[in-house]
């Protein structure tokens, strides 16, 4: 049973009738461009095949009635306009939040019964959160039969459910790539204005997302310091956002020495996106590879969001796939996933090198997931 079916199949449990239909989104996995699209900059993500399907049917009253299959078929029921933010911040504050933003743009549902569920590793770096918020708008949409929201709009809609619904100071680049991204495609987004790129993968190449092991967690502190680390300095530059910085101000500038780490970070951080987009359309693999090696490297030892077990899995995978390709954490840091570009043709071999020299922190074998 796919998560289609399976999603349907537990609304019809839950509620003793089919729904009227199935809302999808995907999750994403950001090539390069890391912690830079809150700082007005350019990122590289794009959408996976795994995602969160959010099975629907209209309701007369003016609430929502939701499942959540994956967490024991908990349940969550409140009226719109009315619901406050649950707390602890959980799936709740991300389903209460999107129905709340999505009602501020003039997007209300009279009601509707939801049953939700996802095929994204929670805590993996590949952003289920996001997806989640994506794929109810979707929902709440279809149940109020408007036409179907513009990407943007979605996506603005997600990113605020998750900064005022989940404590979560995100940037734009999880939403876009989601409500905006086609498979097979990576999406070049300028954070600034929101334009998009569509940039194609060549089909000889293969992106190879693997699981550390170590879940992660946004909402205890180390992403809104970042945030935070950013601001500060780009306010000592003094420029609007970082994007608007050069190295050399950066360096002229009178910061502390992590302050400072952090604005290198960024600022190289945009202008590898550049490069990768330029050797992404040249087909020069071992060009892309070195470029995502250097942003690792800038990620663990600048803005210090990886964690040894990432590192060594980084190595790894590095290490297997040689000159041809490359691979570098993804995501906002503190666990989660890998993401590897290569040939095609060497994907067994990759994969062979990991189940024999890598063990994730428990002693098992890392999972592996195709883009």
């Amino acid at each position: 049973m796919n998560l289609l079916e399976r999603t349907h199949a537990g609304f019809a449990a839950t509620f003793g009738h089919p729904p009227v239909g199935v809302a999808f989104a995907p999750g994403r996995v950001n090539l390069i461009g890391e912690h830079v699209d809150y700082n007005d900059g350019l990122v590289l993500p794009m959408p996976i095949l795994a995602g969160t399907a959010v099975a629907w049917s209209p309701w007369a009253e003016d609430q929502i009635d939701a499942v959540a299959l994956d967490f024991g078929n908990a349940r969550d029921r409140f009226t719109i306009g009315v619901a406050q933010p649950h707390q602890p911040a959980d799936w709740r504050s991300y389903l209460r939040g999107m129905a709340g933003c999505m009602a501020e743009r003039g997007y209300r549902a009279p009601g509707a019964k939801l049953a939700i569920a996802g095929s994204i590793p929670r805590g993996s770096g590949l952003s289920s959160s996001a997806s989640l918020c994506v794929a109810v708008g979707r929902a709440l949409a279809a149940a109020s039969g408007t036409p179907a929201r513009p990407p943007r709009e979605l996506a603005l809609a997600a990113q605020a459910a998750e900064q005022e619904w989940a404590g979560v100071n995100c940037g734009i680049m999880d939403q876009m790539a989601i409500a905006a991204g086609n498979h097979g495609h990576a999406l070049l987004i300028d954070c600034r204005n929101l334009s998009t790129q569509q940039v194609t993968l060549p089909s000889d190449w293969a992106v190879m997302i693997v699981q550390s092991g170590v879940q992660r967690g946004l909402v205890d502190g180390h992403y809104n310091q970042r945030r935070n680390d950013c601001e500060v300095a780009a306010a000592a530059i003094g420029v609007a956002a970082l994007r608007d910085a050069t190295s050399e101000q950066v360096e002229a500038a009178t910061l502390g020495p992590t302050t400072r780490d952090r604005a290198r970070h960024v600022v190289s951080e945009i202008a590898r996106v550049g490069a990768a987009v330029g050797a992404i359309e040249a087909q020069n693999l071992p060009a892309l590879g070195m470029i995502l090696r250097a942003s690792h490297a800038s990620l663990r030892d600048q803005f210090e969001v990886s964690v040894p077990a990432v590192d060594a899995l980084v190595r790894c995978l590095n290490t297997a796939i040689g000159s041809n390709g490359g691979a570098r954490m993804t995501g906002g840091g503190f666990g989660g996933a890998v993401v590897a570009v290569m040939r095609s043709e060497d994907i067994a071999q990759v994969e062979a090198a990991l189940h024999d020299g890598y063990r994730l922190p428990d002693g098992s074998t890392p999972l592996l997931m195709p883009a």
